[in-house]
């Protein structure tokens, strides 16, 4: 039977990702500012927990029991948010695009609900890491008609680290920052996940982009924005004043002074 992506959380590797993953979340929206932030899926993450923006929800396509205290749930397709243009401050989707059954489509309704300058903040597997190696070659395996679980859930559709880039870019975001994590081998025992506690250490230096599991962070960018306000009243004043030169040469003497001159003589 395969397995869902809730059941396969509540594993020993599952519980090593949540770990990693709600740890740099928290560090990534501590100090993101506004009033409104939204986490699409995964209610077993907390990820709006360290924020303090005065209005956070938790949004999910089906009821989750196992979703924590993360603010007022709703339940909406992550392609049609109920939520009015450019209304939200913070959106954050941990593997939501992994499992949204039209990524693109979520990703734009992301874009939509986002004001000016608001964040994003996105969290996926790793296709290129060992972990996805191994659910690469599970997949292969049914493929030839073998038998055998699957390491990594079975629901939705990994998306390299390069792509959601490239498709945050396309829609006018900024990547301000990306990051992987989880570099342990692809091991069911907690036990010896355990005992390669020390490979995290090795490789944020030595193979950073191997990790298992990565994170972006990224700005929406509308261009033609004009500032406004207190802050277009300086720039204007900065940029109005001319610049003062000093003249080194005499001043010539005035005409009326110079006749009379003449005239005494």
């Amino acid at each position: 039977m395969p397995t869902s992506m809730k059941t396969w959380l509540d594993s020993a590797p599952g519980r090593y990702l949540l770990a990693w993953e709600q740890d740099w979340l928290d560090q990534a929206v501590a100090d993101l500012f506004g009033f409104h932030a939204l986490q699409l899926g995964l209610g077993q993450i907390q990820a709006l927990r360290s924020n303090r923006m005065p209005q956070r929800w938790l949004a999910e396509t089906r009821p989750n029991p196992a979703a924590g205290p993360s603010g007022v749930a709703l339940l909406c397709d992550f392609d049609a948010l109920p939520f009015p243009s450019q209304s939200l401050d913070l959106v954050v989707l941990p593997h939501a695009l992994e499992l949204a059954q039209d990524p693109h489509d979520s990703l734009r309704e992301v874009e939509r609900v986002l004001r000016p300058e608001g964040r994003v903040v996105i969290t996926g597997f790793n296709p290129s890491s060992l972990w996805g190696l191994r659910q690469r070659a599970g997949h292969m395996r049914r493929g030839l008609g073998l038998s055998g679980p699957l390491f990594l859930p079975a629901d939705g559709e990994f998306i390299a680290y390069r792509r959601v880039c490239d498709w945050l870019r396309l829609l006018g975001f900024e990547v301000e920052q990306g990051r992987f994590g989880c570099w342990r081998p692809p091991l069911a025992s907690q036990a010896w996940l355990d005992r390669m506690a020390w490979l995290d250490r090795l490789g944020e230096h030595a193979w950073p982009v191997l990790g298992a599991v990565y994170m972006v962070a990224a700005v929406k960018r509308v261009r033609g924005m004009r500032l406004v306000g207190l802050a277009h009243r300086r720039r204007a004043l900065r940029q109005g004043v001319p610049a003062t030169l000093a003249n080194r040469a005499p001043a010539p003497r005035p005409a009326a002074t110079v006749q009379r001159t003449a005239e005494t003589e």
